[in-house]
């Protein structure tokens, strides 16, 4: 066989090599963008354990990181990633009491929590006096 004939048979054999990675690329990029917004690393179920902790007063009339302002009234929680307007039911474990609450803003940034709640949602679990507080999320409808 020539030079040229075995550089040939090379060259084509790398073109069909990034042909093939290519095509599974754009594949599996085409499929990820089909997916629904509530496919995230979160579990199948939507339910999350972790410590939640709350802010109020000093925080309250405020700017949210989704640019409404802040009421220590309102129900709504602080979470790094879910998307604002996710709507979670929130039970505190030891007395099982429950409460449903908006994603509008992020946090917690201390470390080992995962749910900053306003004063009301955490006066509903009754978990203002201990402050922090072992919870379970459940995720009900991801917002956009």
């Amino acid at each position: 066989m020539r030079r040229s004939q075995y550089n040939n048979r090379i060259e084509s054999s790398v073109l069909h090599y990034l042909s093939i990675c290519a095509f599974v690329f754009i594949f599996a990029w085409l499929s990820r963008c089909s997916y629904p917004e509530t496919t995230t690393h979160y579990s199948r179920r939507n339910i999350i354990y972790g410590k939640a902790s709350y802010y109020g007063p000093k925080f309250h009339g405020r700017k949210t990181a989704n640019g409404e302002i802040f009421d220590q009234n309102a129900l709504t929680a602080a979470h790094r990633s879910l998307p604002f307007g996710t709507m979670c039911k929130v039970t505190n474990r030891a007395n099982k009491k429950s409460v449903i609450v908006r994603i509008n803003d992020r946090g917690p940034f201390v470390r080992n929590r995962i749910l900053d709640l306003s004063y009301q949602a955490m006066k509903m679990l009754d978990g203002l006096q201990s402050g922090v507080i072992n919870v379970r999320i459940e995720i009900i409808k991801y917002g956009s």
